[in-house]
């Protein structure tokens, strides 16, 4: 017979490895479409969740509603960081450019700069101290199957994230933004040539993954109850895991990878205690790095 609460913890560690997949998947598109790392990427799943705290605050108005609100802070969000940090150094157009280790270096660093600038000027603003989440909007309430205790905020993390992949593969697969975004990813100096407006598809993918992430924040929040400045660190740095085991650039390979880092981390508190399970993520990263040099899922793209 399954050991329950084995089973239990495969359940809550799905869960954290849905948010997990929603932030790589983030992490996946701007680095399939521009070749490098967002480092702010955090920094948007926390503001989702605090402008959802600030809807909840001011409107108390129905969940779907504050999900809406999210989503369009994010696609701001994500909007506002392209052209802040990435729109800079996008200056040139042809191959050696795009591929220069010194724009990679440059925007990797401008988003780092932009990400603790963000935190910062949310902990001034919201102050330090971790902010409660109305009880009536709290996701905590508890349903028994069978031997196993999930919650409302399993549910719901499980249908946000199946609506949020399965909308993201209609708008890769079904619109001219998704052929875009695909476009420029496997070739961008190709695309352009083409004639697609590689500015507005770049800036589409900032705007996508971004809605993504600020959804995780304010489902989480909702889930935990509570929502801090620095919430969006540790999230973050799974995503980057996750999406370095995916191979980069495969978003099938982040969600899976995601779900691994997910259930492990889950699974591995019945034999460690609580504070060593970020160690599971960074050990298989180091074994990623070892074995898999292009990741898991990678397709010939350089190590990572």
């Amino acid at each position: 017979m399954l050991d329950v609460y084995f089973l239990q913890q495969v359940v809550n560690g799905l869960s954290i490895g849905l948010v997990y997949a929603l932030m790589a998947i983030g992490f996946t598109l701007i680095f399939g479409v521009l070749n490098v790392v967002n480092f702010a990427h955090g920094e948007v799943y926390t503001i989702g969740a605090f402008a959802g705290l600030m809807t909840i605050t001011a409107f108390a108005p129905p969940l779907i509603v504050v999900i809406l609100v999210v989503l369009a802070v994010g696609a701001f969000a994500g909007f506002g960081l392209e052209r802040i940090a990435f729109m800079p150094f996008r200056r040139f157009r042809d191959e050696a450019s795009l591929k220069s280790r010194a724009m990679r270096e440059a925007t990797l660093l401008s988003s780092l700069a932009v990400s603790i600038v963000t935190r910062e000027i949310m902990e001034k603003a919201f102050g330090g101290a971790m902010q409660p989440v109305p009880f009536e909007y709290m996701l905590q309430d508890v349903i028994e199957l069978g031997p196993v205790t999930i919650t409302t905020g399993n549910v719901a993390i499980l249908i946000a994230s199946a609506l949020m992949l399965g909308g993201l593969q209609i708008l890769l697969y079904r619109t001219d933004v998704g052929l875009s975004i695909r476009a420029v990813s496997n070739n961008a100096l190709g695309a352009q040539y083409v004639g697609i407006n590689t500015d507005r598809t770049i800036i589409a993918t900032f705007m996508v993954g971004s809605m993504l992430g600020a959804v995780a924040g304010i489902m989480v929040g909702l889930y935990e109850g509570i929502i801090f400045p620095h919430m969006g660190f540790a999230p973050g740095v799974k995503a980057f895991v996750a999406m370095v085991m995916g191979g980069l650039s495969s978003i099938p390979g982040a969600v899976v990878c995601a779900l691994i880092l997910g259930t492990s981390e889950s699974i591995a508190t019945e034999f460690l205690s609580a504070g060593w399970k970020d160690l599971i993520a960074y050990g298989f990263l180091v074994l990623t790095l070892i074995f898999f040099p292009q990741g898991l899922f990678g397709h010939g793209r350089d190590r990572v």
